[in-house]
């Protein structure tokens, strides 16, 4: 692997609490999740993201933290951590973990003391105001389950900022007291062994909030004071963060104008996956053709993360307001289906009516595109979700390991599970499990290991350069490639539901022997390029060339 290990990553994330439970208690844990590390080693995942770890009163699923040097008493200790390290390192899988410092529970002991007096030593740890703020109802995170970003303490005698819930108040990071903490947070949980962080709601914790100003100043410095920090603790420990915002302004959060790639390693992309979403609606690729060709320029080291289904709804805020109700009209019909008047709280298989040629397409189209892929737990069996449960837990249900009581998840009482499992319908565990597809080799499970064993014996997906290519396409293709020096793929994606036929033979000067290395069916050979068949919702992975040198001579570069 590359020396930027995260550009030729396979990354999956999953919450501890409902991922395996090893000692019946109806909760996931450390060492139930250190069992199934062979599972995620035979999957192909070389690094695994795990959701909030800490100590929490758990109002918002962990990320409301009360101890950010601990790990949460149902999960495990420190030392059960340390041990989970030192296995996934033994199966080449690295670790990382959400840093969630926007913000801290209210019963964090920095806030108990903060409210208890305006001389304690951590008031100026959080942001205050004497007098209620004017942008009081503004910069809410999640409208219609959030009214204000301002709350009136009566202990502390003032008004306290939080960007998301009340009880998580937000942390003053232009105090350089807080700001140390942070990098000693970062410092500790380093120097135990994760290779990084995914930061959570980055555009919040670089912002200078003053009362009465809702588009407060972003200090993007603090984000080159943590890269700095995180690289001399660990050369090759990785930043990961989300940044939801305009186009033009992403550049600025992987490094300065000078073109430095000093601040973010790597930032989840949002825009593509919005456009995703729209193209599989439309049954059309012009959206992601777009996506491609404005994605603004990144430098030499920064890295997008792409994803499909993450642990949070999937966010169509990016599109105009006919997008997005086309996108409801074919994945979130129902209003239970939806969340924050902006996005779908379901998981791919059922927004995909379980076509499994539309899941494999949808994957395969993700995975192929610039980036590093990103897959969340379930979706490589086709997991559903369970619309009953409020919120985003819909798709945060308990892991479907088998047909056994609790779907293999727990040996706990069905009341005692964190959350119930999935027991009804089509994407009930005993339909849809580990076990049962572990035993057919045309499953889903089947397919994404043997996508993923194509994936990273391609670095040039992750590493190189994607562009489309531009050549007249029947309606519903798309064709791109990416080039790296490992050499050259091209890639079909059949997004509509009529057998196509593409011509590329345009391509045949650059080719060195060129053959599918994956696809939906067995089709005819590749030729000249000139008579590609591919079809409805099918897709085909094409080597064209297998080194630089070889495509070098042919053409490209």
């Amino acid at each position: 692997m590359a020396d930027r290990w995260y550009s030729e990553a396979v990354v999956y994330c999953l919450d501890i609490d409902t991922y395996a439970d090893s000692d019946g208690d109806g909760v996931g844990d450390i060492r139930g999740l250190i069992g199934r590390l062979d599972y995620l080693a035979r999957l192909g995942v070389t690094c695994l993201w795990l959701h909030p770890i800490h100590p929490s009163p758990n109002d918002d699923d962990g990320y409301d933290v009360t101890d950010f040097y601990n790990v949460d008493p149902r999960f495990g200790t420190l030392g059960d951590f340390a041990e989970l390290l030192h296995q996934a390192r033994n199966r080449g899988i690295r670790v990382i973990i959400d840093l969630v410092v926007n913000h801290t529970s209210d019963q964090h002991p920095w806030f108990v003391s903060a409210r208890s007096s305006p001389d304690s030593p951590y008031r100026d740890w959080y942001v205050w105001s004497d007098h209620e703020p004017a942008d009081r109802h503004q910069g809410m995170v999640f409208p219609g389950e959030q009214h204000e970003t301002w709350t009136y303490d009566r202990t502390a005698k003032a008004w306290y900022y939080h960007r998301f819930y009340r009880f998580q108040p937000d942390l003053n990071t232009t105090n350089p007291a807080v700001r140390a903490e942070i990098q000693k947070i970062m410092s500790f949980w380093i120097q135990l062994g994760v290779a990084g962080f995914r930061m959570d709601a980055v555009p919040f914790i670089i912002e200078r909030t003053e009362p009465g100003d809702p588009n407060p100043e972003l200090d993007f410095e603090f984000l080159t004071e943590l890269r700095q920090h995180v690289q001399w603790r660990r050369g090759d420990a990785v930043l990961l963060a989300e940044a939801n915002v305009e186009p033009d302004e992403l550049p600025a959060f992987f490094g300065d104008r000078g073109g430095s790639a000093n601040r973010l390693h790597m930032l989840f992309d949002f825009m593509l996956n919005g456009r995703l979403m729209l193209a599989l609606a439309r049954q059309d690729p012009e959206p992601v053709i777009e996506a491609l060709r404005d994605t603004p320029a990144l430098p030499v080291g920064g890295q997008w993360a792409t994803f499909l289904r993450n642990h949070d709804e999937i966010d169509l805020s990016r599109l105009t307001t006919e997008q997005r109700n086309q996108v409801y009209e074919q994945f979130g019909p129902e209003e239970d289906m939806r969340i924050y008047d902006r996005g779908i709280r379901r998981r791919l298989a059922p927004m995909l009516n379980n076509d499994r040629r539309r899941v494999e397409l949808a994957y395969s189209l993700q995975f192929s595109l610039r980036g590093t892929p990103v897959l969340r737990y379930g979706e490589e069996i086709g997991m559903g979700e369970d619309l009953s449960l409020p919120g985003r837990e819909a798709i945060r249900t308990p892991m479907q390991w088998s047909h056994q009581p609790n779907a293999g998840f727990s040996t706990a009482e069905p009341e005692k599970l964190v959350r119930p499992v999935i027991d009804k319908g089509e994407f009930a565990y005993d339909k849809v499990n580990v076990t049962l597809q572990r035993r057919d080799r045309t499953s889903l499970l089947a397919w994404f290991e043997r996508m993923i064993r194509t994936l990273r014996e391609a670095p040039e997906i992750g590493s190189g350069s994607t562009t489309h290519i531009d050549v007249p396409m029947p309606p519903g293709v798309l064709a791109h490639r990416a080039d790296g020096p490992t050499g050259t793929m091209v890639f079909l994606h059949n997004l509509g539901t009529t057998d196509a036929e593409v011509d590329l033979s345009q391509l045949q000067p650059e080719a060195d022997l060129p053959v599918d290395v994956l696809a939906d069916r067995n089709y005819d050979d590749v030729g000249k390029l000139d008579k590609l068949k591919v079809a409805g919702y099918g897709y085909r992975w094409i080597r064209l060339c297998r080194s630089w040198s070889s495509c070098a001579g042919r053409g490209v570069g």
